[in-house]
């Protein structure tokens, strides 16, 4: 290949930091907001499901409108960093604030979860977008790409970690038998570090693949580009069907210890080794991605968590040991697919580039933040549909018909969306031997440019500041 640059270890834990402050808030929602919403705040599990949907209609617009923006964003800092740091305070209040229970009657604490949770999601779109086209700009090179992403889940799994083994105990530590305050209290504790880790992100990162100066903007071609690249499509179906599975499962296990297990204690116990099987998973990617091609690796990987994630529906609810063994053989099977998932939608971004002689990364990559925030919502409206129809009661010992719920969404349901993702993969092209092609064509082609790009300082940061084109 001819693109061989190498990132400094200290710039990819600055970026990596990123994600581990977006996964503080990210994660919480994840595997709490459903059970906040109907044991702590107060609404039903048929409401709570409604408003993950309607937001997602939103979504659909915001999420298009903010690549525009982030592609069309010039600084001295660049086009997507700054985003990281405007974002920082926003997204940290927003974090506090959903999970905050306020001393409304039913109506308007319905009226404040949509308000919040639509806030939320607009920040986490103007920042996680950014964010995520980041790791397309910072380098070309494949290897390094895919190093970047391997840092970048490492700490956010490391994030998930500390959220989803400890965010419960803090809970009721500082609760002290009020969910409400512990909730709020918690929230402020993640926020604060995740303001933090964000500023980080924003210092020690540079962008460095720019576009060809003599690029004409167009919104309309930019989407044009979208609708004709094919491995867009299918990174944008696979990652919907994916976020649709950890939403609707992540969702119901909280449930699935408290009232079908009977060992709520367990849960954080059960995460935190899932989650120290998915972190082996990462790491282990790299070396697999860079011998055998991101796409060969990430079917392998999700193909394997489809049949442990099945595989639940047949332990009983005193095989405790089993649920283990299995989480973790399925946790470590998925950790395979985690940053190659994110360093695929980079080559998609590299794709369109090198298909159409135009780069739009912003938009490439809100297209794929859509599809995961789409995914989210409509995963957790399922879980929490299927909750009610299952007859679900907050907080009271469950019906069996309640119960064979739970254990078949956290179980045969999210199967059955995962093995989409995995035929998704079919239609995906981008295979190891392309992936090189591209990635040294591009390099020419930016070698034969480079002369004609805006002045740059010493640092490699674009040395005027004009605004947004």
């Amino acid at each position: 290949m001819l693109n061989t640059e190498r990132i400094a270890v200290k710039e990819k834990v600055g970026y990596a930091l990123g994600d581990a402050a977006a996964n503080f808030i990210f994660q919480t929602m994840l595997v709490f907001q459903l059970a906040f919403y109907t044991d702590t705040f107060g609404i039903t599990a048929a409401a709570a499901g409604t408003l993950f949907l309607v937001v997602r209609f939103w979504d659909a617009i915001f999420d298009p409108l903010m690549g525009v923006i982030a592609d069309r964003t010039n600084t001295r800092w660049g086009k997507f960093r700054p985003w990281v740091l405007w974002t920082a305070v926003p997204f940290g209040i927003m974090g506090f604030l959903t999970f905050t229970t306020p001393h409304f009657g039913p109506h308007g604490k319905l009226v404040y979860a949509y308000v919040t949770y639509i806030a939320l999601m607009m920040v986490y779109s103007a920042n996680n977008l950014p964010y995520s086209a980041l790791s397309g700009v910072i380098t070309g090179d494949l290897v390094e790409r895919t190093s970047l992403s391997t840092y970048r889940f490492v700490l956010a799994m490391s994030a998930a970690f500390v959220v989803q083994g400890l965010a419960l105990p803090m809970v009721n530590y500082f609760g002290h038998g009020d969910s409400a305050k512990g909730y709020q209290y918690t929230m402020g504790i993640l926020s604060a570090l995740a303001v933090i880790f964000f500023v980080v992100t924003f210092v020690t990162t540079k962008e460095r693949v720019h576009p060809d100066p003599a690029q004409k903007t167009s919104v309309r071609q930019d989407f044009t580009d979208l609708a004709h690249n094919g491995p867009w499509l299918a990174i944008f179906a696979l990652t919907l069907f994916v976020f649709v599975t950890l939403s609707m499962r992540g969702g119901v296990m909280l449930y699935y210890f408290k009232y079908y297990v009977n060992r709520e204690d367990l849960f954080s116990v059960f995460n935190v080794c899932g989650l120290a099987a998915t972190i082996v998973g990462v790491i282990g990617s790299t070396p697999l991605a860079k011998r055998y091609g991101k796409r060969g690796i990430y079917g392998i990987g999700l193909a394997a968590t489809v049949v442990f994630t099945a595989a639940f529906v047949v332990i009983p609810r005193t095989a405790i040991a089993a649920m283990f063994v299995v989480e973790m053989f399925r946790q470590l099977a998925y950790g395979f697919t985690i940053p190659l998932l994110w360093a695929m939608m980079a080559d998609v971004a590299d794709y369109s580039e090198w298909k159409n002689r135009r780069r739009a990364t912003a938009i490439v990559f809100s297209g794929i933040v859509f599809a995961l925030k789409a995914g989210l919502g409509f995963g957790g409206a399922i879980g929490g549909w299927l909750l009610s129809i299952y007859g679900y009661v907050p907080n009271a010992v469950q019906s069996e018909h309640a119960l064979t719920g739970i254990r078949y969404t956290a179980s045969v349901f999210p199967a059955a969306t995962f093995l989409i993702g995995v035929l998704c993969l079919f239609f995906y092209r981008i295979d190891r031997n392309l992936e090189v092609q591209i990635t040294d064509e591009l390099a020419v082609r930016r070698q034969e440019y480079a002369l004609a790009a805006p002045p740059y300082t010493p640092d490699g940061e674009i040395a005027h500041v004009v605004g947004t084109k």
